[in-house]
């Protein structure tokens, strides 16, 4: 299967490239940043392109049989429309190629309910002031691009992670299209997750929860890491 990774040099994306290729799939990783992402693999094709470059977004989907993208950027309080424009463009060339199958990342704070079992601190106070403050322009933009997405035509799915961190594995993660309890998702698990739905089609115009229930990392330590350092 061809398969094209936007934002493919950041964490998340990176998992799901080693992925797709350790299954024999073929894939082009598609990043601003060319030069810095690991080849070597006859079945990787990397591709230098910014989502904002419509010509360029539309090369990368030409002979593709799904997408991902893994777009992120870090919390911040600028503006933030790299989700939005990302899958407008990507989208656009999705339509223009007759590619059908899309599947994108936003966050598990867009259900916009609490996790089952969740602590009345974490609901009322921790996630609100994420969510508010620090995440406010981040989330505003994944709601945008959730908007687009759902009202295309693709045969799209979106995954809806909790709070990030890495992990040397994939483990036994759970996955629902409502929220799941639990505070975190491994990038590994996200990564076999997204995988998942571009090959095997199993939540076709769906919002999905994926956590992972094994080796969880503190609250602090993940929110320590994360908030300021980046999202992806």
């Amino acid at each position: 299967m061809n398969i094209v990774v936007f934002g493919a040099n950041g964490p998340t994306g990176r998992q799901v490239t080693a992925q797709a290729l350790a299954e024999g799939h073929t894939v082009t990783a598609v990043t601003r940043r060319p030069e810095q992402f690991p080849a070597g693999d006859a079945r990787l094709r990397v591709a230098g392109a910014d989502v904002f470059d419509p010509a360029a977004v539309s090369r990368a989907v030409a002979g593709q049989d799904a997408v991902v993208s893994t777009l992120g950027v870090p919390y911040g309080r600028k503006p933030v429309t790299v989700y939005s424009a990302g899958v407008t463009a990507i989208s656009r060339a999705m339509t223009e190629h007759g590619v059908r199958r899309l599947v994108c990342v936003s966050s598990a704070v867009l259900f916009r309910v609490a996790a089952p079992g969740e602590t009345f601190f974490f609901r009322k106070v921790v996630e609100p002031a994420i969510a508010r403050t620090v995440g406010r322009t981040v989330y505003e933009d994944m709601r945008r691009m959730e908007e687009t997405v759902r009202d295309g035509d693709h045969r799209w799915t979106v995954v809806r992670p909790a709070g990030l961190f890495d992990a040397d594995a994939v483990s036994a993660y759970q996955v629902a299209t409502s929220r799941l309890p639990g505070r975190f998702t491994s990038r590994a698990d996200l990564g076999a997750v997204l995988l998942r739905e571009a090959v095997d089609d199993r939540h076709v115009r769906a919002f999905v929860d994926v956590r992972t229930t094994q080796g969880v990392p503190g609250i602090l330590d993940v929110i320590r890491k994360e908030a300021f350092g980046g999202r992806g």
